[in-house]
């Protein structure tokens, strides 16, 4: 026997608020994270729309980098809630 007790039910009732908390936490960071991946791509694509094919700007380099991160990100912190 591993002398461990089952939790009570103010303690399972703790655990089910904690739970619901951190979902909308990890739902508010997705969603901000979201809206700055939107605001990168917009520059991204106004960064494009300035350049021609001779010339590649390396803020449309660093620009493409920035929002592959930032979407890995999303994704990974997606994948949290499953």
């Amino acid at each position: 026997m591993s002398g461990r007790r089952p939790p009570t039910p103010e303690e399972i009732h703790m655990e089910k608020a904690r739970l619901k908390q951190a979902g909308k936490e990890r739902q508010a960071a997705i969603k901000k994270d979201t809206d700055k991946l939107l605001k990168l791509a917009t520059e991204l694509k106004q960064y494009v729309d300035k350049t021609n094919e001779n010339t590649l700007s390396m803020d449309v380099v660093k620009k493409a980098a920035e929002i592959e991160k930032l979407a890995k990100e999303v994704k990974e912190r997606m994948k949290e809630g499953y």
